[in-house]
């Protein structure tokens, strides 16, 4: 299980923006791709956005053209900024990482970062 280190999540005004970071901790393990999830009170878990290991993204139709995945391999970090926040993008926010193609590379889930949007 790879430790992961979330961070940037907060209260933001409705329309307003938030970037959210995802980085494995005390490990050498490289980020071979990530997806963020969230969740909300009562709601089930949302794949929200991934991006693969040579940078090729993807995003829930709820999100697309407001939020962005991107990756720095050389910080071994990966961002999600969330612009024109709405308040029905209030949730936990999860990354996971994933080292490596092969179904054995190790895997990790961060502890999960809230974002609260109000109107």
């Amino acid at each position: 299980q790879v430790q992961l280190v979330e961070s940037g999540g907060g209260l933001v005004q409705a329309g307003g923006s938030l970037r959210l970071s995802c980085a494995p901790s005390g490990s050498t393990y490289s980020i071979y791709a990530m997806d963020w999830y969230r969740q909300a009170p009562g709601n089930q878990r949302e794949l929200v956005a991934s991006i693969g290991s040579r940078g090729r993204t993807n995003y829930a139709d709820s999100v697309k053209g407001r939020f962005t995945i991107s990756r720095d391999n050389a910080r071994r970090i990966v961002y999600l900024q969330m612009d024109s926040l709405k308040p029905e993008d209030t949730a936990t926010y999860y990354c996971k990482i994933y080292t490596g193609p092969a179904i054995e590379s190790p895997t990790g889930l961060g502890q999960g970062i809230q974002v609260t949007v109000s109107s």
